[in-house]
């Protein structure tokens, strides 16, 4: 993995962990996720950025509306490593996602 995209999954994991210390972590889906309850995100380097997951768009939706210029999917947003990580925008995604992992709840 490319230095600048395992400095954001690394990132992103020390978040997960810093919200969810006793979150349970296993390589589901062929990438490293982190479990807490029934939520979970997960982490991944692609390609060309890396990419948090959730398991629907519900979970992104803040994201999207703050940052339009960052590239998501349904319930992904993909990282290019140009730039400062809005760490405090990915610790709302990550909470929605853990916490209310069903839509509508």
């Amino acid at each position: 993995m490319p230095a600048e995209r395992r400095r954001i999954v690394v990132a992103l994991h020390r978040l997960v962990l810093s919200l969810y210390p006793d979150a349970r972590i296993d390589f589901s889906f062929r990438m490293p996720t982190c479990r807490h309850g029934r939520g979970w995100v997960a982490m991944a380097n692609r390609k060309r950025h890396a990419s948090l997951y959730t398991c629907d768009t519900h979970h992104i939706d803040g994201f999207r509306g703050l940052h339009p210029n960052t590239p998501t999917g349904k319930g992904r947003i993909n990282l290019r490593p140009a730039g400062d990580l809005p760490l405090d925008d990915f610790a709302g995604v990550i909470r929605h996602a853990v916490d209310r992992p069903d839509r509508g709840a």
